[in-house]
C-alpha cells in the first residue's frame, strides 16, 4: 500500500493527467478539498478501518502530523456525531489550549468557516453547530477526570504526561472508566515514543491498534533546513532514532541509567543561581579513535548539579581538542578543568598548558574502572540532585550504556563523554570522597 496522500500522489502525476483530474470536479468540489482531510492525509493519518475499534496509538516522530491527524478525527466526530461528548487531554491545559485547540494544526484553524466550533474558553469548551461539544483536561489532575463521561477522547502526547506519584496512569484509567457514552466509544492517542509506563501499558493491549512513522514520512510540509539540521545533530544517535524515526527505545536491563530517569531530570536553561562551573575532559588515546568527552557541568545555589553543554569532538588531535577545551572554558567561564590523565600522563597536561588556558587544571588518575566511578553519579540523578539544562543526544546514549555489571554496551568503543560527565560531577558533588589519586596543575 502506497504511504502517499491522494495529493501527493497528484502531485507527482504528469502535468496533463493532474490538469485533467482537476477539470472533471466542479467548482465547488475544488473549493472542498482544502478541507477534505482524507485527500490530504497519509494512509497512516487516518483512522483505522473498520470503526469497530477502542483505543487507537499514533506514535511517530516529530513533525510526523500527529497532531493534524488527531485534530482531524476530532473533527470528523464533532461534525458528524451530533450527541458526542469529547474530552481533549494533555499534559496540562495551557498545552491542550495552545495545541489542540487554538494550534496551527488545532481544532480552530482546520475546520472550514461553516461548520467551525464555538470556543469558550472559560469553560474549556468547543461546541460544534450540530451539537457535538469537545472539553479540555489536564493530565496533571487526574481528579478532574474522575466523574465526567465522554463518547470519544483526543488524548495529545501521552508520553509526556506527568508521571509523578502515577498522575499520568491515573488520568488514563479515570478517563477511560468515563469513556462510557455511546454505543462504541474511542480514544485517540497521540505521541513520540517514550518507554514511560503508560506507553508500555497501552502497547502491551493486545487490542490496540497502533499506527507510526518518521518525521521524513512528513517531508513534503516540512521546511527543508529543519530535516537537515535534525539530521546532522541527532542522525544515527539514539534519540534520533526516538524523535525522527518514531521507534520506541527500551532501556537496557541493569544500565546505570534509563531514558525515563534523564528525562525526569530535564529541566530549562537558566543562568541563574550558579555557584561553580567545571568542565569535564576525557582525552582519547589518539586522534583517530575515540572521542575526547568535554562536558560543563555547574553547581547551583540550591545544591543541585547541572549539566550545561556537550563539547566533545571526535577524531581530534591533541592540539584540536586542547583547543576546544579552551573554547569551552571561555565560552562558559570555567573555574576548573577536570581532565583525566591515565591516557597520556603528562601529555595531558602539557597539551592543555600549550593551549594556554587561563584558569586551574586538576588531573584525575583513576584506580577504579569507568562503572564504578560513575555508580555514585548514577545515585546523584536518582535522588534529583542532578538537572539537564537541554537534551543532549549522544551524552546520554552513553550513560544509558554504562552497566551495572562493569562493562558497556552504548554507541562507539568507550563511554567518553559519560566519563567526563562522572568526572566534573565528582568534583562538584561528591569532593575527593568520588576522586582517586588527584594531582593539581594549578601552580
Amino acid at each position: 500500500m502506497t504511504s502517499l496522500s491522494l495529493a501527493e500522489r497528484l502531485a507527482a502525476m504528469p502535468a496533463e493527467a493532474a490538469r485533467l483530474y482537476l477539470d472533471g470536479l466542479s467548482d465547488g468540489a475544488v473549493q472542498a478539498l482544502a478541507f477534505h482531510w482524507p485527500f490530504w492525509a497519509r494512509p497512516q493519518q487516518l483512522p483505522p478501518s473498520p470503526g469497530d475499534w477502542r483505543t487507537w496509538l499514533i506514535m511517530a516522530g516529530r513533525g510526523f502530523g500527529k497532531t493534524r491527524a488527531g485534530a482531524e478525527w476530532v473533527r470528523s466526530i464533532g461534525e458528524t456525531v451530533p450527541n458526542a461528548r469529547i474530552a481533549l487531554v494533555a499534559a496540562n491545559l495551557a498545552e491542550a489550549r495552545s495545541v489542540m485547540v487554538e494550534g496551527q494544526s488545532g481544532l480552530l484553524a482546520i475546520a472550514p468557516e461553516d461548520a467551525r466550533p464555538t470556543w469558550e474558553p472559560s469553560l474549556r469548551r468547543l461546541r460544534w453547530p450540530g451539537g457535538a461539544q469537545a472539553v479540555l483536561f489536564s493530565a496533571a489532575e487526574p481528579e478532574g477526570l474522575r466523574g465526567p463521561e465522554h463518547s470519544h477522547a483526543w488524548c495529545d502526547e501521552i508520553a509526556k504526561w506527568d508521571n509523578a506519584s502515577g498522575r499520568s496512569l491515573a488520568a488514563w484509567d479515570n478517563l477511560q472508566l468515563g469513556l462510557r457514552v455511546g454505543p462504541l466509544p474511542q480514544v485517540c492517542a497521540t505521541t513520540t515514543p517514550r518507554a514511560v509506563p503508560l506507553v508500555r501499558q497501552l502497547l502491551g493491549d493486545p487490542a490496540l491498534i497502533i499506527s507510526r512513522g518518521s518525521s521524513h514520512a512528513n517531508r513534503a510540509n516540512l521546511p527543508p533546513a529543519f530535516l537537515a539540521a535534525v539530521e546532522r545533530h541527532y542522525g544515527g544517535t539514539a534519540l534520533g532514532r526516538q524523535e525522527l524515526d518514531g521507534e520506541l527505545l527500551e532501556d537496557i536491563e541493569g544500565a546505570l541509567w534509563s531514558r525515563s530517569l534523564i528525562e525526569a531530570c530535564r529541566v530549562r536553561w537558566h543562568a541563574q543561581g550558579l555557584v561553580r562551573m567545571v568542565i569535564g575532559v576525557d582525552p582519547p588515546a589518539g586522534s583517530s579513535g575515540d572521542a575526547c568527552g568535554i562536558i560543563v557541568c555547574a553547581l547551583q545555589d540550591d545544591g543541585r548539579a547541572a549539566v550545561l553543554a556537550d563539547c566533545s569532538v571526535e577524531t581530534a588531535s591533541p592540539e584540536t581538542w586542547a583547543r576546544a577545551v579552551a573554547a569551552a572554558s571561555d565560552a562558559w567561564g570555567a573555574d576548573r578543568i577536570i581532565a583525566e590523565a591515565n591516557q597520556g600522563g603528562e601529555m595531558v597536561g602539557a597539551v592543555l598548558r600549550a593551549a594556554d588556558i587561563a584558569l586551574p587544571v586538576r588531573l584525575v588518575h583513576a584506580s577504579r574502572g569507568k562503572v564504578a566511578r560513575a555508580e555514585p553519579v548514577a545515585a546523584l540523578y536518582e535522588t534529583g540532585r542532578v538537572v539537564h539544562c537541554g537534551t543532549f543526544a549522544r551524552l546520554e546514549d552513553e550513560m544509558c550504556g554504562l552497566m551495572a555489571g562493569g562493562t558497556y554496551q552504548g554507541p562507539g568503543r568507550s563511554p567518553d563523554r559519560a566519563d567526563a560527565l562522572v568526572w566534573a560531577l565528582t568534583e562538584l558533588m561528591l569532593g575527593r570522597r568520588g576522586t582517586p589519586r588527584i594531582r593539581s596543575l594549578e601552580s
